[in-house]
């Protein structure tokens, strides 16, 4: 009777430490979301408080095209990913490439939209408090978007010289991780700049 209750008890698995790589962009991501907070109040806090023109509602137009163009590269990176680690390598770099050329349109309508707001508006960082807060708070996801691409393009170099294995999937992982909070984002920013912000 004792054996077979001693053999009824379920012995828990052993604890493992998780992946130091995951731990490492989970951390930087909570210093970063830290940054974008701080820049998102500040739109916040001075819009509308701009002395002279032009304003939001008269200059933004809502970059719907992009966004989804973006919003897209999560879900080809996170596949591109499990593909990496069921070994299926031509999956891998035909995702892993269109993540990059979608993060790239996406990055071309920021430059499309910067362009516009310069030269046909006459929207500067130094024109007033809404070219300051925009360009500061859509200029530092850029930066993170370009980060993103150029890690990504290393990845992609590395692959198709064939030095990217199943076994490297973690680290992948890692970098999707990184690519997943660049587009989460996004849709923060796309709230309160072109929904909230107008």
């Amino acid at each position: 009777m004792s054996a077979v209750a001693s053999s009824a008890v379920e012995i828990p698995p052993a604890w493992t430490l998780p992946y130091r790589g995951k731990v490492a962009m989970a951390s930087l991501i909570i210093a970063e979301s830290a940054i974008f907070t701080i820049f998102v109040v500040a739109y916040l806090f001075y819009l509308g408080k701009s002395l002279t023109g032009p304003t939001p509602r008269e200059v933004l137009e809502t970059p719907i095209f992009f966004t989804i163009c973006l919003l897209s590269s999560s879900i080809t990176v996170h596949f591109a990913s499990k593909s990496l680690e069921r070994n299926n390598r031509a999956t891998f770099l035909a995702l892993w490439s269109l993540t990059i050329i979608l993060g790239g349109l996406f990055l071309f309508g920021t430059g499309i939209e910067w362009h516009r707001l310069i030269y046909e508006h006459g929207l500067k960082i130094s024109t007033n408090l809404f070219g300051t807060t925009y360009y500061s708070l859509v200029g530092l996801h850029a930066f993170h978007v370009s980060a993103g691409l150029i890690m990504l393009t290393i990845v992609l170099i590395f692959g198709l010289a064939g030095q990217v294995h199943e076994d490297q999937f973690r680290r992948v992982g890692v970098l999707a991780l990184y690519w997943h909070f660049v587009d989460a984002v996004w849709v923060v920013v796309f709230t309160v700049v072109y929904i909230v912000g107008r």
